[in-house]
């Protein structure tokens, strides 16, 4: 059955893959309308997201930001579909770096580097530092239950280097490198809801007390990694722009938590510059403290 539905799916995915930008944005504003207005994805957890995290605004500046939100998100799907036939040069175009020196200088202190990110603008595009950067990039991620297109997944970030090792084979993969004295940067995108049972860490994320991802930091103490933040923008639509910034070289002398700590806040800074960017379709603040 994987199979069939891989194969039937794969043709219609390559042909979205294949068209031009205009073509395909114009194709996500049609999806967007279906989504949106007729199938309502997700509307009401979207809805209640933002009214939680955003209460000072009125109801009208909250329904802008939803509309706008869905049209990214369509937009965003669509380009994750057109990294399969997209062209390096076409995406270095897209998605450029502001400070890769703030990186590169990094790399010469020969230790691995742990960088934290939200799902926030294109988090997906990110995988395209791969090819500007000389250690090897492992992006972490959860395993598809397909299997044929979890293949499909990892080949397409492999064109661009990018190394994938799911969520269960992190640690293994990491001490396995640290063992080897094999530098890697190691892609965390920490700012979503952690299951609560693996909770250690409670802070505030937007003014709500949640729990917290905190393996990105304890993984950094552990191998002692240095930390940076990937802050992404939309320049416009289809164009991003990425800069590095600093977090910590030492994280063993820094007290546990600070890190996430401070990468939330950080997240909490992207989000309310233009919080239509966000991914509010998860439930981030499902988890109450007992």
């Amino acid at each position: 059955m994987q199979f069939l539905v891989f194969i039937l799916l794969y043709p219609i995915l390559w042909l979205i893959s294949i068209l031009p930008f205009r073509l395909l944005y114009a194709f996500s504003d049609g999806v967007y309308a279906l989504v949106y207005n007729i199938i309502g994805y997700r509307k009401k957890i979207v809805r209640e997201n933002i009214a939680m995290a955003l209460p000072h605004l009125s109801t009208e500046e909250r329904l802008v930001i939803e509309k706008k939100f869905y049209h990214h998100m369509c937009d965003m799907f669509l380009e994750m579909i057109k990294t399969m036939s997209i062209s390096k040069e076409e995406m270095d175009k897209r998605y450029t770096f502001t400070n890769i020196d703030l990186y590169l200088e990094l790399e010469k202190k020969q230790k691995s580097i742990a960088v934290l990110m939200a799902h926030y603008a294109s988090y997906e595009w990110a995988i395209s530092m791969n090819s500007i950067i000389n250690f090897e990039g492992f992006a972490i991620y959860k395993k598809i239950a397909n299997k044929y297109f979890d293949k499909l997944v990892r080949d397409i970030r492999s064109k661009f280097k990018a190394t994938l090792i799911t969520n269960r084979e992190t640690i293994s993969v990491i001490e396995k490198n640290a063992k080897n004295n094999h530098l890697g940067i190691y892609g965390f995108a920490s700012d979503q809801s952690p299951q609560l049972s693996k909770t250690h860490h409670w802070t505030t994320f937007m003014g709500i007390e949640t729990p917290v991802h905190t393996g990105a930091e304890m993984l950094a103490k552990r191998f002692d990694m240095n930390v940076i933040f990937l802050k992404t923008r939309k320049v416009k639509r289809g164009y991003y722009e990425a800069t590095f910034e600093y977090l910590v070289d030492n994280p063993k002398e820094v007290p546990n938590y600070q890190i996430s700590d401070e990468f939330l806040r950080r997240v909490e800074k992207q989000i309310l510059e233009a919080p239509e960017y966000y991914l509010w379709t998860h439930k981030r603040w499902k988890h109450k403290r007992k």
